[in-house]
């Protein structure tokens, strides 16, 4: 092999620039929402040249997919850490939903566009997914139950999560708190053991 072929094979890389790639088209997506976002804006954000950006992502949905499937970690690892002992499922499982939902409107809507569920962003999801059914099986109004029921639950308390998010105004503030603390007394009530 000559040093021509070697130089043609070797993989493109700088840095970590797919990393910092998708920092800058977060920040992009969060500053302006999707109709920001471009991978032309992207590459000067990043101050590189766009034909670097189309080597890491063939096209934009590519990119908010990659960003949504970064979002649903994020979400499975917020849930992870707010069942810490003795916490009550239900209410905290909720409440990091919700919190994480408020915190970042732009990418939680992009994590739930059917246009955008891949593969990647399909397994993400139903991990976060999976964090929040253990959380409904640690319940105590739930020990016992089956795993299709616990499945059923968890459905209903990530619909709700969802629906409370999206219902909420948007500045926040005291109304979504009473909202969201409405919602989750009202899970508390349906899945308080009778």
């Amino acid at each position: 092999m000559s040093w021509a072929d070697a130089l043609r094979r070797r993989p493109y890389h700088v840095g970590n620039l797919r990393s910092q790639l998708l920092t800058e088209a977060r920040a992009l997506l969060e500053a302006g929402g999707r109709s920001e976002l471009s991978l032309r804006a992207l590459a000067a954000r990043a101050g590189i040249a766009p034909g670097s950006v189309y080597h890491h992502y063939a096209s934009k949905a590519a990119l908010l997919a990659e960003l949504a499937t970064v979002g649903f970690r994020e979400l499975e690892t917020i849930l992870r850490e707010a069942m810490a002992p003795g916490a009550t499922p239900i209410r905290t499982s909720a409440l990091a939903y919700f919190d994480f939902a408020r915190a970042q409107p732009a990418l939680y809507e992009l994590m739930f566009d059917p246009c955008l569920m891949s593969d990647e962003v399909a397994a993400a999801k139903e991990s976060a997914f999976g964090v929040l059914k253990d959380a409904i099986a640690a319940s105590p109004s739930q020990q016992g139950a089956d795993p299709d029921t616990i499945h059923k639950v968890a459905l209903a308390v990530f619909a709700c999560g969802h629906g409370a998010a999206s219902l909420a105004p948007p500045d926040g503030g005291e109304a979504s708190a009473r909202l969201m603390e409405d919602v989750i007394q009202g899970l508390e009530a349906l899945f308080r053991r009778r």
